[in-house]
């Protein structure tokens, strides 16, 4: 997983809530064998309307997903995140997350961005009105900006979640890393030796 410190670019707003990883991706999709290739099926119910969202031309090439309350709940395929990034997307921008879905994006290295619901609705709004607005998340400080529209709030992460996505720690580096620490400590503490009595 490479490691994410900040996002920065365009977004997409999907003005959508409860959308479950079922929406994300259809049951269709999961017979595929290999982690590439999900993106062509992500919303690919919504996508055959013309004018869904991720049809339009003036958002073509955003790396950021704004979305209603309550993402990726339902089921805990990580085939949603393999579609997402395989789409493009970094992160995801919502006011509530399902916890296996966000749980399973930073695992990925998809950055899920729980924001208060003002701003969530802020920045629905803006990208809707300006395709073309950045957005800058700094995942080390936790915070979220679009200045050109005046909008800046943070998001929580935990320490583990944010060194996690920051040094790049799927689950294999961090057993590797939790092996090095034993390692570690065993070529540090002294030998056991039988007494000479023994």
């Amino acid at each position: 997983m490479r490691p994410v410190t900040v996002v920065s670019g365009r977004a997409i707003p999907l003005e959508r809530s409860d959308v479950d990883t079922d929406q994300i991706i259809p049951s269709d999709w999961l017979k595929r064998v290999e982690r590439t290739g999900f993106g062509a099926g992500l919303f690919a119910e919504w996508r055959d309307d013309r004018d869904f969202v991720l049809n339009r031309e003036e958002y073509a090439g955003a790396t950021i997903l704004v979305a209603g309350p309550n993402f990726g709940t339902g089921s805990s395929r990580e085939h949603a995140v393999w579609a997402l990034l395989d789409y493009g997307f970094e992160a995801v921008v919502s006011p509530r997350f399902g916890d296996i879905f966000a749980n399973n994006c930073t695992k990925q290295g998809l950055v899920p961005v729980r924001v208060d619901p003002e701003v969530g609705r802020a920045l629905l709004e803006a990208v809707a009105a300006d395709p073309g607005l950045e957005i800058t998340i700094d995942v080390g400080r936790g915070t979220i900006e679009a200045p050109a529209a005046g909008i800046a709030g943070t998001f929580p992460l935990d320490e583990f979640t944010r060194s996690r996505l920051v040094h790049g720690w799927d689950d294999i580096g961090l057993t590797l890393r939790h092996e090095d620490r034993i390692a570690a400590y065993e070529s540090a503490r002294p030998s056991w030796r039988p007494s000479a009595s023994a």
